[in-house]
């Protein structure tokens, strides 16, 4: 088993599949003289995003997550790169498009104030039993290797990302009635149900010969059986209680109601004889290749839409999801268009840019 600090040491190996330098991060003590001060190295810079950067610790933390997120736990060297390639690109992506969304806040004067965070830390504590701060702040350093700071950053950066999505991108997706009501029209078909059929059957099995070949002697049982059901139904007996007596069917069970079937669905051979029936009529005994079999047409529903209003909160959510995906990827795109985005390593930009394709689908499912 892959323990987290196991799978950290590997993923400080395995994220050089992505790139093989990347350039480090200079922190100069203000004591030290120019002669001394020859820099000390403290991370590694993967992109610089309008000043901001994206460490390669801070990828492999959020590779942790989503390898986490996954369910997947890799036991070998092997199993860890292939997870590595293939969550990389959408890790990366993400990681540029929540940068560009915190610094867009940031700008429009967003922020979380001390008094946010303190209610957001109560709630947490009681949620979670915590009876002092200092139990809580044991516990993110113990089971998530966070300090507060750490967490409040985490916790505004998810914040400020919200409030983006809400104020600056889905306040701009509408849909009015007269735009539900021309996608229905428009697309009545998908709102149209299909025709069904409700039916009671009696079934009388006939038994195959060698090789599938038709037992004469059976066949003939079999027909004379279902006459004789066939007889007692116009008798006067109950369709169900006949069935449940002499059907082989497992729907005898059920007085050999069956449905209601979309017709597309029904046994041709079937479809036929129920074809022009009215409700309640018996049909004749016929030869099907289960064996004899009788109906009783229940109820036939024609084709036919749905009412607008019945359809009328699907139609908002399904347009209102499509023109919220639209809408955030054209924002997006906006903000990675004026960012002045330097990589500084390429297979991480390798990466990131082979997303392109996967990314509206995945932005997709994420914004539902």
């Amino acid at each position: 088993m892959v323990t987290r600090q196991t799978l950290m040491c590997r993923l400080g190996s395995g994220v050089m599949l992505l790139g093989s330098w990347a350039t480090p991060v200079v922190a100069q003590e203000e004591a030290l003289t120019p002669a001394d001060a020859t820099g000390i190295v403290l991370e590694r810079v993967l992109v610089n995003v309008n000043g901001d950067v994206i460490t390669q610790t801070g990828l492999e933390s959020r590779q942790i997550d989503a390898i986490r997120d996954r369910g997947v736990q890799p036991t070998t060297e092997v199993e860890l790169r292939q997870v590595l390639l293939e969550i990389t690109p959408e890790v990366i992506s993400t990681a540029v498009d929540e940068l560009l969304m915190v610094q867009k806040a940031r700008e429009l004067g967003y922020h979380m104030s001390d008094e946010q965070f303190g209610d957001m830390v109560s709630e947490i504590m009681v949620e979670n039993n915590f009876g002092e701060e200092e139990e809580f702040h044991d516990a993110l350093q113990d089971q998530n290797g966070m300090s507060i700071e750490d967490f409040r950053r985490m916790m505004e950066r998810q914040m400020l990302v919200s409030q983006i999505q809400q104020m600056e991108i889905m306040s701009k997706v509408t849909l009015t009635q007269t735009e539900a009501r021309q996608y229905y029209d428009e697309n009545i078909e998908q709102f149209t149900d299909p025709p069904t059929v409700t039916m009671r059957e009696i079934l009388v099995r006939v038994t195959p010969g060698i090789g599938g070949t038709v037992n004469a002697f059976a066949d003939g049982l079999a027909e004379t059986k279902i006459q004789d059901a066939q007889q007692r139904i116009l008798d006067g007996e109950d369709f169900s209680l006949v069935a449940v007596a002499m059907s082989d069917a497992a729907s005898k069970a059920n007085g050999g109601l069956v449905g209601p079937l979309d017709l597309a669905f029904v046994n041709e051979a079937v479809a036929e004889v129920l074809n022009g029936m009215e409700n309640g009529e018996l049909s004749p005994p016929v030869r099907t290749a289960a064996g004899y079999q009788m109906f009783e047409l229940v109820d036939f529903v024609e084709s036919q839409p749905r009412p607008f209003e019945e359809v009328r909160d699907q139609i908002g959510n399904s347009v209102f999801s499509d023109r919220r995906v639209t809408e955030y990827l054209s924002y997006l795109d906006g903000l990675r268009e004026d960012a002045d985005i330097d990589w500084r390593d390429e297979q991480t930009q390798s990466a990131f840019d082979s997303f392109t394709d996967e990314r509206a689908s995945r932005i997709g499912r994420s914004t539902q």
